[in-house]
C-alpha cells in the first residue's frame, strides 16, 4: 500500500482557512469591537407599573460609560429620579411615584460604552426607545340612584367607563380593593335581610376586570409566575369569603399583600362571644382569641394588628392568643400607616388632662418610639392618610361652629408638612356629618363624597350613613393636590351620584 502524503489539496486547504481565521482573530484583537452596544433588556417595556414600582432597569450588552448614559437618558414626560449602578446593569429609582393614568417614552441614544473614548471610532449605543404605562386612574364607590342603588360600582377616569360590578339583589355596606386592583372585597346583605335589618351582612369577593402587566425585577425568582401568563378574570366574578350561619360579621379589614382578613364577629347564639377573626389563603377561618378591642387596622406589613383598646391602643399578632407586641397608653384611636410601616397617626383624646376638656390631639407615632404632637383640635379628627413618600399628610376634620343656638359640625381638609411640621387647611367642604376621604395611590388627588340625607325617619328601603340617616342622594368630589396656575387647590364636582369612595392601588 502507498503511503498517503500529508500535504494532499484538503489538508492544504485547511491549513489555509486556519491561518485566514488567526490573521482576523489577530485584526479583532488588536483593532477592537467595532460592534455597537445595546440595551438587552428593560424591565418595564410594555408594562403597567403601580405606585409600588418605583425602580427600572436598563440591562446593557456591555459594561457602558455612565456618565454618557446619564446624560443622555430621557423620559416623557419628566420622571425625576436618581442612578444606580451594578456592573452592566443600571437602575433608575423614582423619587415619587409616576403619575396614573400616563403613557410614559423612554429615549437613550449618543452614549457610549465604558473603554471608548471621545476620540474613539468605537460606534455609540444603538438608538433605543422604550414605552410603558402607569395603573389608570380608577375608583369604586356605592351607588345611590336608580339602578345603581347599593351596588358597588367601578370608574375608570383615565378610560371613562363605569361598570357595575355587583347584583341587584346585594347592599354593599363597605368595600377594599385588593392590591392588585383585580378584585375588591365587599361586606352585603341580600336586599330583603338589609329592609329587615336583621344584620346578615357576608364577606365576599369580586373581579374588576382590570388586569395589569406589571414589570418583574431582573433580580426576582426566576420561578415566579409572569403575569403575562395568567388569564385575566372579567369583572363582576363574584365568591363567598365568609358566610354569616352562625356569627354576625362587622368591621374587616384588608392587609397589604391581599392575604389577610381581619373581621370582627359576634355569635348569634352568644352575644358575649365577640371578637376578632382571621381569614388567610387555604386555611379556615379562626378567632384570634384576644381582646376584642374596638377600632383595627392590620399594620402594612401585614404581619401585626393596631386594636383600639379602650385605655390605649395595643399592637396585637395575627396569631391566635399572642401576647402584645406593644401597648400605646396615650392613645385612643389609630387613624392611619405610612406605607413603609414607620409611622402612623393616633388620636389622643387628653382624658387626663383636665385642661383639654374635649380638646383631640394627633401625633405622629415612629417605630422609633417618636409621639410628635402635629395639632389640637375641639372637632373631629375623621381620617388622615399619608403621601406615598411620607412628605405630607392630608387629614378630614371638623371644626364646631355655632348656629342659631345649636353646634354644627364644618368639615374641612388640612395638609401637614412632615419636614416642617406646618399644618394648614387647604379647602372647606360642604357642611354635612358623615364624610369619607380617599387619597389616590400616587399622592396626587384626593376623592370625598357629600352625602344629603333626610330628616324623616329611614324607610326599609333607604341606604343609611354610618350613623343610620337615610341618605336622599350623594355627589362625588374630585380634589387635584396640584395647585393651579393661580396657585389655587378646586374641588371639581363629578356627574356621579354616590358614597364612600375608594382609590384603587
Amino acid at each position: 500500500m502507498q503511503k498517503s502524503k500529508f500535504w494532499q489539496p484538503v489538508d492544504r486547504a485547511a491549513m489555509g482557512l486556519m491561518l485566514v481565521l488567526i490573521c482576523l482573530i489577530i485584526g479583532v484583537i488588536f483593532a477592537g469591537d467595532r460592534a455597537a452596544p445595546h440595551v438587552r433588556d428593560f424591565n418595564w417595556q410594555n408594562k403597567q407599573i403601580g405606585a409600588d414600582n418605583n425602580k427600572f432597569i436598563l440591562t446593557f450588552s456591555r459594561p457602558m460609560n455612565r456618565e454618557s448614559v446619564e446624560t443622555n437618558l430621557q423620559i416623557d414626560p419628566l420622571l425625576p429620579g436618581k442612578f444606580s449602578w451594578s456592573g452592566g446593569r443600571m437602575a433608575y429609582t423614582l423619587l415619587n411615584p409616576a403619575p396614573y393614568g400616563t403613557t410614559y417614552k423612554l429615549q437613550l441614544q449618543s452614549a457610549r460604552d465604558k473603554f471608548s473614548t471621545s476620540q474613539s471610532t468605537n460606534p455609540t449605543l444603538q438608538p433605543f426607545v422604550g414605552e410603558f404605562r402607569s395603573h389608570d386612574l380608577a375608583f369604586a364607590y356605592i351607588g345611590v340612584d336608580g339602578e345603581e342603588q347599593g351596588r358597588l360600582v367601578l370608574y375608570n377616569l383615565s378610560q371613562n367607563q363605569k361598570n357595575i360590578l355587583t347584583p341587584k339583589k346585594l347592599i354593599v355596606i363597605d368595600f377594599k380593593p385588593y392590591p392588585d386592583s383585580s378584585k375588591i372585597l365587599f361586606s352585603a346583605e341580600d336586599r330583603l335581610s338589609f329592609q329587615k335589618g336583621t344584620l346578615e351582612q357576608q364577606l365576599y369577593s369580586v373581579s374588576t376586570g382590570i388586569h395589569y402587566l406589571p414589570p418583574k425585577d431582573p433580580f426576582d425568582d426566576p420561578d415566579l409566575p409572569d403575569a403575562s401568563t395568567i388569564r385575566p378574570i372579567p369583572a363582576g366574578n363574584i365568591d363567598l369569603v365568609l358566610d354569616s350561619q352562625t356569627h354576625r360579621n362587622l368591621k374587616f379589614d384588608l392587609s397589604a399583600d391581599g392575604k389577610t382578613i381581619v373581621v370582627q364577629r359576634v355569635n348569634k347564639s352568644n352575644p358575649a362571644d365577640f371578637g376578632l377573626w382571621v381569614i388567610q389563603p387555604n386555611i379556615p377561618p379562626k378567632p384570634l382569641e384576644n381582646q376584642p378591642g374596638g377600632d383595627f387596622l392590620i399594620t402594612p406589613d401585614s404581619a401585626s394588628l393596631a386594636v383600639s383598646q379602650g385605655e390605649g391602643v395595643g399592637i396585637l399578632p395575627l396569631q391566635p392568643n399572642a401576647e402584645p407586641l406593644d401597648f400605646l397608653p396615650k392613645f385612643g384611636m389609630v387613624l392611619s400607616f405610612s406605607k413603609d410601616n414607620t409611622a402612623a397617626t393616633m388620636v389622643n383624646f387628653n382624658k387626663d388632662n383636665p385642661k383639654l376638656r374635649y380638646v383631640r390631639s394627633l401625633y405622629l407615632v415612629t417605630n422609633q418610639g417618636e409621639q410628635k404632637e402635629l395639632f389640637q383640635t375641639k372637632g373631629s379628627i375623621n381620617n388622615c392618610e399619608f403621601t406615598p413618600q411620607k412628605q405630607a399628610l392630608y387629614c378630614l376634620m371638623s371644626e364646631l361652629i355655632k348656629e342659631k343656638d345649636e353646634f354644627q359640625e364644618q368639615p374641612y381638609l388640612m395638609s401637614v408638612d412632615l419636614t416642617s411640621f406646618k399644618a394648614v387647611k387647604i379647602v372647606k367642604l360642604p357642611m354635612q356629618r358623615n364624610i369619607q376621604m380617599s387619597l389616590s395611590a400616587d399622592g396626587l388627588t384626593l376623592l370625598f363624597d357629600q352625602t344629603i340625607t333626610s330628616n324623616a325617619p329611614p324607610v326599609a328601603e333607604s341606604l343609611r350613613t354610618n350613623d343610620g340617616q337615610a341618605i336622599s342622594t350623594s355627589r362625588l368630589w374630585l380634589l387635584p393636590l396640584v395647585p393651579d396656575a393661580a396657585g389655587k387647590i378646586k374641588p371639581e364636582l363629578l356627574p356621579i351620584p354616590g358614597f364612600h369612595p375608594r382609590w384603587l392601588p
